[in-house]
């Protein structure tokens, strides 16, 4: 749907987002509508450590600083019944965006309590690079058949991640298995640990009736955790706080055969100017668990109008532009995540880079994090209760999932869900 804004309606429009490069593609793309329509959009950013703080502290002073946010998905529970976001419920109807975007996109990026919050913006997920001559070299493929009796190649399931990870596991030669996430300052271990929960066949509660324990701390959880603690063991030394940022230098410091990370960080890694092994890495998604259930942790984001902005006629006609179809396909051009179904599923997508394909499986396999407006106190408490088993080594995967349990249970009564 094209449309035009007459020049004397011009005005600036403000987004906010975090520091990073899906960001700086934004700002690319929307210069275009600036050029197109007359109006200014500035992508404003700021770290990822505050900007969660930053955007709350905002939101909650009621400021009209922003018209704009790319929020995290586990935002749309605090930003709607906080008032912080306008409701897109009409707008999203009128344009069906739920038959145009990816349904786990609109699920976890759009949709809380029945009502439509924000537009699917920056798909993501977690998924895995890897280190093709590592694992193409002859001596090493007859090495590892000879150890484990199949054939070294992309793993099939998390057993095959642990075999291979336990393979390349070499610190005498500063050569190591395998780069998860560890860090516990936000949701990079959460996610990680998640990646593995679902494709356990586990979960992370009711979303409907809130019910915790038993689902948070059932044996599919346990046994995935304890997965996630033994891939621990075959990481770089000193990676017990990484994100995406030491993930990506496992790869391009010849530190590790394989790499969590999130799709929107691969882009790095197939840079030969920042990554000397471009040529030699690949891409893989998250892989399947026991039960065969395969599934990924959600990244990306959705963008709201936030309530507050002076500019909300104005930010509801970017809107209607970035939905448009072509602009769709600049935006995975830009090496932005479309959350478009006709983009991702079109064969000039999937082909484009080396880590689109598995992109493209794992949009359509993802599943999140809580969304509710306290999402931010549950994800402190699995923090606190998984971070000390899976890089301390203290105590067991049951005892810190019975804690955990716990903690989210006490929390849901607080707020009356329970």
């Amino acid at each position: 749907m094209a449309f035009t804004v007459n020049a004397a309606a011009a005005t600036e429009l403000t987004i906010f987002w975090a520091e990073w490069d899906p960001a700086n593609y934004l700002q690319e793309l929307v210069n275009e509508y600036t050029a197109e329509t007359g109006v200014t959009v500035t992508v404003e950013t700021t770290p990822w450590s505050d900007f969660q703080t930053k955007a709350f502290t905002e939101f909650n002073a009621k400021g009209d600083a922003y018209d704009m946010v790319v929020g995290d998905s586990q935002w749309l529970g605090a930003g709607s019944t906080g008032g912080h976001y306008v409701d897109l419920t009409d707008f999203f109807n009128e344009h069906k965006l739920a038959e145009v975007m990816a349904p786990a996109t609109v699920k976890y990026y759009a949709e809380y309590d029945g009502k439509y919050w924000a537009i699917p913006a920056e798909g993501d997920a977690a998924g895995w690079a890897y280190r093709k001559d590592w694992f193409e070299d002859p001596k090493e493929m007859e090495a590892f058949k000879a150890k484990y009796g199949y054939d070294l190649g992309v793993p099939e399931d998390y057993k095959q991640l642990r075999d291979i990870a336990e393979f390349f596991y070499r610190p005498d030669d500063k050569k190591y298995g395998i780069a998860i996430y560890t860090d516990n300052s936000y949701d990079a271990m959460a996610m990680g640990i998640e990646s593995a929960v679902f494709s356990y066949g586990g979960d992370l509660g009711d979303y409907s009736t809130y019910k915790v324990d038993g689902i948070i701390n059932s044996p599919e959880n346990i046994a995935a955790v304890e997965m996630y603690k033994e891939l621990y063991g075959f990481t770089p030394p000193n990676w017990g706080k990484v994100f995406f940022q030491e993930d990506n230098q496992a790869i391009t410091e010849n530190l590790a055969a394989m790499s969590m990370n999130f799709f929107a960080f691969f882009p790095a890694l197939d840079n030969p100017a920042l990554n000397p092994n471009a040529a030699n890495t690949g891409y893989f998604a998250n892989p399947k668990g026991p039960s065969g259930a395969q599934h990924a942790a959600l990244g990306g984001q959705g963008i709201s109008i936030v309530s507050y902005s002076q500019n909300k006629e104005e930010a509801m006609k970017f809107l209607e532009w970035f939905i448009r179809d072509d602009v769709q396909q600049k935006w995975a051009d830009l090496g932005g995540y479309t959350c478009s179904q006709a983009v991702l599923k079109s064969e000039a997508f999937r082909n484009a880079t080396p880590y689109n394909e598995a992109f493209y499986q794992s949009m359509f396999m993802v599943k999140d994090f809580w969304a509710v407006p306290e999402y931010a106190e549950l994800l402190t408490a699995m923090n606190n209760r998984l971070y000390p088993y899976v890089v301390g080594g203290e105590g067991t995967a049951k005892e810190a999932l019975d804690g955990l349990a716990a903690d989210w249970n006490a929390t849901f009564k607080k707020y009356g869900r329970m």
